[in-house]
This record gives structure tokens, sequence and C-alpha cells, in this order.
């Protein structure tokens, strides 16, 4: 279907179904006259598509995504040109015949007041059915490759949250934390405190939605556990002077807030930026660190265990019984084991499927500098990691060395300290 595409035969009729009155819309939008009046069309077509139930959604969808496709004839007269004569016209030629129309439909649509939310929430929706439907994998595509461009560095605006933000924002903290659960409006109160700080990206299109936000500790030395980061205090003056003594801030929880804006990286702006912003407010502060999750640890050492390829995954039975971790004689001789399979899962070659906190934070140039036992013993971190968690620490003079080393040549860097557990 091309930019001066006709309305279906069979959706021109005076009182059609509500699914073929929004593809018989969409069409238009693409049209010349769509082109002409583009936010009234694509205005219309969002107020269609709201009231579309879940089939009908994903009948449209399904139209979006096999409907709109490039000219074959053109596409492949531009290809034996290119062919024939490598130019960069050429090439540039064959780009614009193979950008598919649903591209520009696309554009299109996100003319229309609160459209850039509607894409975000189609491409939410279809997540669930890219496997059992994989024609929908090119509007998901499409609608990944426009929002990397509408959503780049450039766009986002780095606001701090706290207890004085709009409660429409907060209330979205408390929705949204993926890391640690904020049980209430006390314990988001807590994190928001003088010696704790809160940073979001926002971007104008979604001017109350963030898209992501990271919240900080501000402490002495290298916080190894969860439970006194979150220890609920009423004391402001105390907490105040913990943020005048800090020399570490303490990255403990970073979350996603837009399930349709997967794949757009965030994280790597948002952490050097954060670095940036608590540098110039507490310049004592020396160290910069995370205390993260380790999320694909319990499920790596099972399959270590079904295969029998490492004599310290046959310590998982005794894993699996209930409250080991609150008896200190059983929880003491399982540390030295688990701390030294904890280090080889995260020092694996990242052509190994490494974990994706793990890859996330070492592929930012941080330095794996401590593995910490029993750092979350909640339910979660339990059935997790046993408990497990990781120290990743920015130093701003290694970043580029280390992201380097990591991304080319496979290399982990770590600490001695880590090191000593791999030779234990």
């Amino acid at each position: 279907m091309s930019a001066n595409t006709q309305i279906p035969s069979g959706l021109s009729n005076s009182n059609p179904a509500p699914v073929d009155r929004a593809k018989q819309c969409a069409a238009a939008l693409l049209s010349e006259r769509g082109e002409a009046s583009g936010a009234q069309v694509a205005r219309e077509l969002h107020h269609l598509l709201r009231t579309l139930d879940a089939d009908d959604r994903r009948s449209f969808q399904r139209y979006l995504a096999t409907e709109f496709q490039p000219d074959q004839a053109a596409l492949r007269a531009a290809a034996e040109r290119y062919l024939a004569d490598s130019t960069a016209e050429a090439a540039a030629a064959l780009a614009r015949v193979a950008d598919p129309p649903r591209q520009e439909l696309l554009r299109r649509l996100n003319m229309a007041p609160g459209g850039t939310g509607a894409l975000i929430a189609m491409r939410s929706e279809i997540t669930a059915h890219l496997r059992d439907e994989p024609e929908l994998k090119l509007l998901d595509a499409d609608l990944k490759h426009l929002f990397a461009s509408w959503f780049n560095r450039g766009f986002l605006e780095l606001r701090r949250i706290d207890w004085q933000s709009p409660a429409a924002v907060l209330e979205k903290l408390i929705a949204y934390e993926a890391v640690h659960e904020i049980k209430g409006w006390d314990d988001l109160r807590r994190r928001l405190a003088s010696d704790r700080r809160c940073f979001a990206f926002f971007h104008p299109a979604l001017p109350g939605e963030p898209l992501i936000f990271v919240e900080v500790a501000l402490v002495q030395g290298l916080a190894t556990a969860m439970p006194p980061l979150l220890a609920r205090t009423t004391d402001e003056e105390a907490t105040r002077a913990q943020a005048g003594r800090a020399d570490t801030a303490i990255f403990y929880s970073i979350s996603n807030c837009q399930d349709g804006l997967r794949g757009i990286s965030f994280g790597n702006f948002l952490i050097k930026q954060v670095v940036e912003e608590l540098k110039a407010e507490f310049p004592q502060l020396k160290h910069f660190s995370t205390l993260s999750p380790v999320p694909g640890l319990r499920r790596w050492l099972g399959q270590r265990l079904a295969n029998g390829s490492d004599p310290d995954a046959a310590l998982l039975p005794q894993l699996e019984s209930d409250g080991w971790w609150n008896d200190q004689a059983r929880s003491e001789k399982l540390r030295a084991p688990l701390l030294r399979l904890g280090a080889r899962y995260l020092t694996r070659k990242p052509s190994i499927r490494i974990d994706p906190v793990a890859r996330f934070h070492l592929g930012n140039g941080a330095r794996l500098e401590r593995i910490n036992w029993l750092g979350n013993n909640t339910p979660r971190g339990i059935q997790e990691s046993f408990g497990i968690m990781v120290n990743y620490l920015y130093d701003h003079d290694s970043i580029e060395h280390n992201h380097d080393a990591f991304v080319r040549d496979g290399i982990v860097v770590r600490s001695p300290e880590v090191d000593a557990l791999l030779q234990s």
C-alpha cells in the first residue's frame, strides 16, 4: 500500500463495523487527504480505536502489520539500480523505497493529542501476542524504530522527585517500582527523605508519566544489604546529618515505567546524569555504586545441577529447604560455595547468556565490585538468587576502559575481592 492508498473495497459502505471503520480511517490517514488534514483524521482514528474491544483491536493491529508493506516492484527496481551503481544516491533511494508506508502511518497517528501514549500502549498490548502471531513483529519493529528516534536523549528531561512532587507522579512511583516494592505512602516518604534521592526521565509528549526512575541512598561505604536502606525512620534531623556525612551514593533501584518502550535505552543516560547531579549537590561523595539483584542466578544454578557440570551445584537441594537463611548454622555452611557460584555466574563470557542486570551495568562501564551474602532475604530475593546481591562500582576514570573491555573483548572487569572468590 502506498501513500496514495485508496479506501479498500468493502469498507466504503455507509455503516461498516467499528473495526472496519478504523481500517477505513487508517487508509484515509495515509492518503493525500490524510496528509493535508492529518491531525483531524488521526484524532478520529484514535477515537475509533478506543471504542474497539480486544479482539477488534487485534484485528486492526494485524491489518497494520500486514497491509502497509513496501511496493515490491519499486523495491526490486531500486535494489537493481543499487546493485548496478552502488552510489550514495542509489543507496538513499533504496532506503526510501524500503521504508514501509506503515511507518508514515504511525507518524501521522502520532500527530493527534495523546498519540504518543496511544502508540506506546499499542506496542505494550501486542507484546503478549508476538509468539503466536509473528506477523505482529513487523508492527512491533516499526514502533520500536520510531520510538528510538522520538525518545532519544535530546528530548528527555531529568527531574528530581521529592515529597513535594505532584501526587499523581508519586502514585506512579509506587505503581511502577519493579525491584523493591513500595509499601504505601509511609514507605515512599522514607525513600524521599533527606538522605535519599529519586530522579526520573520525562518526555514532553508524556508530561506526567515517568519513563524510568532511579532511587539513591546516601551512605558511608558500600551498602551490602537492602534492609538498612529500606528501614523506616521519622527523624528528619538524622537523615540530613547522614546526607552530610555520606561518601557513597548507592543506586538501589532502577525501574522502567513504560512496557511499550522496552528495548529503548534510558538507564545508561540516567545513571550518568544523576551522578553529575549528585556530585554538584554533595561534593564530598567519592563513590557511586549500585546494590543490585542477580535475577538469573537460581535458574542457572538449577541448570548446572541438572547437567552435573559443577560439584558446588549439588548444594541446591539444601537451598530448597524453607527458612535456611534464618538458621545461622545452615546458612554459614552454604555461604562460601554459594558466593563462589555467584562469582562464576557473573564473570562468564558475555557470549553466554549473562545476567540481564549484570549486562546492563557492565555494558555501561561499571566494575563488578562485591558479591554480598544475604543482601536481600525477602521472598523475591531468595527466589531469584538465594538472597545474593551485587555492588557494581561506577568509577569515572575507568568507565570507558571497562565498557570497551566488556563490549569488545568480553572481559568482566572485577575487583580483587571477586577474583579471590573465583580462586577459592
